[in-house]
């Protein structure tokens, strides 16, 4: 006699897992005829299982009752939701001059009330008097659902103002927290201190048209300036002296020195040509031509790659050799796909939380941001991550990378535009991507750049402006 307490074998049976159909077909679907029939077989079964293991836990996931998504939304929220108000009404001048309350410490960033004059304003007046501050919260004067607090900035370090041209370019010495230099459409480089108290350490003159870049020495001895002037000019800043003029055929449009080498500075200009020159001897040793102007570079941290940008939106990478500078191009990639724009930076990082890996940043003018991962032991291999649409700009405006938070937060840039503000992006967001932006100057952003120490973040506009925002302690 059977014993009751055992079920029988049919129910037993029916008790059994019953094989998933969709599981069956994934790993029955035929492979092509080059491929592995053992390495495509495990393959989907290992994609077939991550797969359902997410959906699983986000479904079985539970917090107080609530599910993943609700409890994704409420964490998410904009700080101080049930108080936050954003006021409908115009800016006026009158409201400069006053401390304004926000919402959240964490969330303060410098916005200073958007006339038509408003850093012109700034720069006439005591920059001792404080200056209007208020939490920006939006794309486009709408709420996003969430302000990065990282990137908030608690005030105006300082202000620069005595230039009366277009500022174009301006960057941070090697290393550096505290030196600064830019340079400017009349053809002036200035080399500044923002270190307390803020003053300029140097006038460079030497260029008679628009300097196109710039850039510092390894120890901070030198600037390599181009200018549409057809010259390279070597500077030593100790005694504020050119000491060296290399002519050329064509306007100069970008320069670099290598990395590793600093005796070899490269130089892209209007000929369609990256030019190697001998820093000692003012002599070009090696060249690569293109199918346009070379108009933004970069070098890789190892110096063997230059990643360079033309007058079409394409992008290069092309190989060097750190002992006799020869320049060979491996790989070509396309940063504008609609049309051909002037690529206006190119800016490498040794590592991406989005690509786990070296990566590359390029702008054109046309408002397309692209972001690609480097494959080095592909000779600079350019793979496109993802990319952002901006507004086209009728100015050569620049972009540059945000300082990394931690090993869990997104991709962050920064840029300027043409209706006046510095503008934060968060490129791994399909939707509201501005995370945050800076108002203050009274004429279309151009210019970006951080410092070493990642505190002071620096503008320049077309009026000549070149604003030093100091960032925002945060624990975050």
């Amino acid at each position: 006699m059977d014993n009751p307490l055992t079920p029988p074998d049919d129910i037993t049976e029916k008790k059994k897992k019953t094989p998933d159909p969709e599981f069956i077909s994934c790993l029955l679907q035929p492979p092509t005829a080059d491929s592995d029939p053992t390495y495509i077989g495990t393959r989907r079964l290992l994609l077939y299982r991550k797969l359902n293991s997410g959906i699983d836990r986000r479904k079985d996931w539970k917090s107080n009752g609530k599910g993943y998504v609700a409890y994704r939304n409420w964490i998410c929220r904009p700080r101080n939701w049930e108080s936050l108000h954003i006021p409908s009404g115009p800016s006026t001048p009158g409201q400069s001059g006053r401390w304004v309350p926000t919402p959240s410490p964490l969330s303060i960033l410098l916005e200073v009330d958007s006339w038509g004059g408003s850093s012109r304003d700034l720069r006439s007046g005591n920059l001792g008097r404080r200056t209007s501050f208020s939490s920006s919260l939006s794309d486009s004067d709408r709420p996003i659902r969430k302000v990065e607090p990282a990137y908030s900035f608690v005030g105006m370090h300082c202000i620069f103002d005595h230039c009366k041209a277009s500022v174009t370019v301006l960057k941070f010495g090697n290393m550096s927290s505290d030196l600064l230099a830019y340079g400017a459409s009349d053809g002036s480089l200035t080399v500044c201190s923002v270190s307390q108290p803020p003053s300029i350490v140097k006038h460079l003159s030497g260029h008679s048209k628009d300097v196109t870049d710039f850039d510092f020495s390894s120890n901070n001895q030198y600037i390599a300036s181009t200018s549409m002037d057809k010259t390279v000019r070597i500077w030593e800043l100790s005694g504020g002296s050119c000491i060296r003029i290399i002519y050329g055929v064509s306007p100069q449009l970008c320069i670099r020195f290598h990395p590793v080498n600093n005796n070899f500075l490269s130089v892209g200009n209007g000929n369609r040509e990256i030019n190697v020159i001998n820093f000692s001897t003012g002599r070009i040793i090696k060249k690569a031509m293109f199918e346009s102007e070379v108009t933004a570079m970069d070098h890789d941290h190892t110096g063997q790659l230059i990643f360079c940008g033309d007058a079409q939106g394409c992008i290069y990478s092309v190989l060097m050799d750190s002992h006799t500078g020869a320049l060979s191009r491996s790989h070509r990639q396309r940063s504008s796909l609609k049309q051909k724009s002037p690529t206006t930076t190119v800016q490498y990082r040794t590592f991406s939380l989005l690509a786990r890996g070296p990566v590359l940043l390029t702008c054109t003018q046309d408002g397309s941001l692209s972001f690609f991962s480097v494959a080095l032991e592909i000779q600079g291999y350019l793979t496109l991550r993802c990319s952002l649409k901006l507004a086209p700009r009728v100015h050569s405006i620049r972009a540059t990378f945000c300082p990394l938070l931690s090993l869990e937060k997104g991709e962050f840039i920064v840029a300027g535009s043409e209706d006046s503000n510095v503008y934060f992006y968060d490129l791994t967001r399909p939707k509201h991507t501005c995370v945050n932006k800076l108002q203050g100057h009274g004429s279309p952003v151009i210019g970006i750049a951080w410092n070493h120490g990642e505190n002071f973040l620096v503008s320049s506009d077309s009026d000549g402006t070149v604003i030093v925002w100091k960032r925002a302690k945060t624990t975050s």
